[in-house]
């Protein structure tokens, strides 16, 4: 059985350009795990593109719990936990409502929710940009503020893993410095991947035998990509680091509209 499902991975990926593709996104998962966040969303295309839209998400969910794992053992110093408390419960609900509206829709229509999921966060964040600090405190300060982004986060990931954007906004927005940026973000996305687990196991079916083990054989590229990613967040100045969230995020999305 066990030498069936081995088979049925390596078929998931037919040619040597997949492969290729395949571990190139491993590392930029890995990378956005401990150092650019956004850069995974990079990878959100390129999935849809090797597995279909819907199946692809059960491939990178386990790929992102993996890498979870080295963000939140690296990082775990420096997030903010009153800030992972006030986004979990709305972002429950956005789970919840992903996983209905998911499971009614066809795989390219699925690709369609993905991309606009991503342009919904770059508007948000295009948005933001334009805020002054005044009101950019201002608008933090509500109480609808939080939960507002904590459903929306839960959504985007639960349709495309795709949470990046507006969960980038929304740290962004409470001028955390990098570290505490990542490492905040990081924890939040772990406990929500990690939940994600049983949903599509069980409601969407698209977690396999066969894409986990396939999974297994992207663990070195994973490690690879998150030892870049703390290098990276040391290089990066502030500023600078913030731009390059927002330039991924639109460079992704656009992607995956064309592709």
């Amino acid at each position: 059985m066990l030498e069936t499902a081995w088979e049925d991975a390596l078929q998931l990926l037919p040619s040597p350009q997949a492969w290729s593709l395949y571990l190139i996104c491993a590392v930029l998962i890995g990378m956005s795990k401990t150092g650019i966040q956004n850069i995974g969303t990079v990878s959100v295309p390129f999935f849809a593109l090797l597995f279909g839209a819907k199946y692809s998400t059960g491939i990178v969910l386990i790929m992102l719990c993996m890498a979870d794992l080295i963000a939140v053992i690296y990082y775990r110093k420096s997030l903010i936990w009153s800030e992972v408390t006030k986004l979990l419960p709305s972002a429950l609900v956005g789970l919840l409502v992903g996983l209905a509206l998911g499971n009614s829709i066809d795989d390219r229509i699925f690709k369609l929710a993905m991309g606009i999921c991503i342009l919904v966060g770059v508007g948000i964040m295009l948005w933001s940009s334009r805020q002054t600090e005044e009101s950019t405190e201002e608008l933090v300060a509500k109480k609808w503020y939080s939960p507002l982004f904590g459903f929306i986060v839960g959504f985007t990931t639960m349709i495309g893993n795709a949470a990046g954007p507006a969960l980038s906004v929304y740290l962004l927005t409470k001028r955390m410095s990098k570290l505490t940026f990542v490492a905040t973000g990081a924890w939040f996305i772990m406990i929500l991947n990690y939940i994600k687990i049983p949903l599509q196991a069980f409601v969407w079916q698209n977690l396999t035998i066969s894409g986990l083990l396939l999974n297994i054989t992207s663990i070195p590229f994973i490690l690879l990509g998150g030892l870049i990613g703390i290098k990276l967040v040391k290089v990066l100045k502030e500023q600078h680091f913030r731009w390059v969230i927002m330039s991924l995020v639109i460079f992704s999305s656009l992607m995956l509209i064309i592709m």
